[in-house]
């Protein structure tokens, strides 16, 4: 088979696809891209058995034909040329030469047959989203994601699908994120668990795009779909936690602050805490917000003082600063609110303002024990 196909457009896709490849497989045919030619539109996989994400890209050829090339190789020789049109010719050898203007080059590929298909999804229901949204809704909650083994269904974010709106929510048991958007629906109810990596890989892609995409999901694996690139994945089994359950409903404490000044004082007051519990204390009376740490085996200790809105009782609340500065710096307000109840139950972080119609955003924060 041969094909003509421009450096840099081909570098472009192949980095993205790169992102899906594991440093190490199992199997050695996932450390291939496969390139299946079907004369002027060659499709190139690639896929660690959980993910399998695809290009379509237009080249020049008369020809068809399916191969595995070495991932690494071929990206690490793209990157060194300028602009400029490759020619790929594979004989019966096993051997694919690259025609640059400056050489040639040529590496051994393996029987594209081997490489394992992408999943066919039976039945799936289907919901349209804009690229830029899911993109949003993807870096706004996927922070807030745990880390725990024995947790699998905590390690993924929970798309909850409704014919009202769309809800993602991500939690660690420390921190939870609830990103709703009203203004868009589902035809019908549904809710799943992506896994991390994919979500990654959207993000990054998505991210200020207009692209329209596809989701299609049914019980154990979804499809995204945009433009010309498809990405497949393995859902996560097992039920998400009652996240409603957690969130406080009655919170009379109620205060409104600067969100940079505050973020600002968090991050330089945490410098002074407690390197394990990474303690933070508020302290709130009136329009007064006192924010303080202490390193006790150190006799490190940093006290600020800001203005702010409050309506409530005075009160004092210990949060791990890194879980507050994360949320902070999640959100894209001016302003934001620190509802609270009491110094045991958790606080919830929303913005004032910031938000695009139909956006709604909830952090919830859980308190750490204040040593008096």
């Amino acid at each position: 088979m041969k094909f003509i196909v421009s450096s840099s457009y081909l570098l472009k896709q192949l980095q993205v696809l790169g992102g899906v490849i594991n440093s190490n497989n199992t199997l050695p045919i996932l450390d291939n891209f496969l390139f299946e030619l079907d004369k002027d539109s060659l499709t190139i996989s690639a896929s660690d058995l959980e993910t399998t994400m695809s290009a379509k890209i237009a080249v020049e050829s008369e020809d068809d034909g399916v191969i595995a090339v070495p991932a690494k190789l071929l990206l690490e020789t793209l990157k060194t040329f300028p602009e400029q049109p490759l020619t790929f010719l594979s004989e019966d050898n096993n051997i694919i030469e690259i025609s640059s203007n400056h050489g040639k080059y040529a590496l051994a590929y393996a029987n594209g047959e081997e490489f394992p298909k992408a999943v066919e999804l039976e039945d799936p229901s289907k919901t349209p989203i804009h690229g830029d949204v899911l993109a949003t809704a993807i870096s706004k909650t996927i922070f807030a994601t745990g880390n725990d083994d024995l947790r699998p269904v905590m390690s993924g974010v929970f798309f909850q699908f409704s014919t009202e709106s769309l809800t993602f929510v991500a939690t660690d048991a420390h921190k939870l994120v609830k990103y709703t958007r009203d203004d868009l629906k589902a035809s019908q109810n549904a809710e799943f668990i992506m896994p991390k990596k994919p979500l990654n890989l959207l993000k990054g892609i998505l991210a200020g795009t207009d692209s329209e995409v596809s989701i299609e999901y049914n019980e154990s694996n979804a499809r995204f779909t945009f433009d010309d690139t498809q990405l497949i994945c393995r859902l996560i089994d097992g039920k998400y936690p009652n996240y409603e359950a957690v969130i406080p409903k009655e919170n009379p404490n109620k205060l409104t602050v600067d969100k940079s000044l505050f973020m600002n004082s968090v991050r330089r007051v945490s410098i002074f805490s407690n390197k394990t519990t990474h303690q933070i204390r508020l302290k709130i009376a009136g329009a007064e917000l006192n924010v303080s740490a202490e390193d006790i085996d150190f006799s490190n200790k940093a006290e600020e003082r800001l203005t702010c809105d409050y309506h409530g009782d005075d009160m004092e609340i210990g949060f791990n600063s890194r879980f507050l500065s994360e949320m902070l710096n999640n959100l894209t307000a001016s302003e934001v609110q620190l509802e609270m109840s009491l110094p045991n139950r958790a606080g919830i972080l929303t913005p004032i303002d910031g938000l695009d119609e139909g956006e709604k955003i909830t952090m919830l924060v859980m308190p750490v024990m204040l040593n008096s």
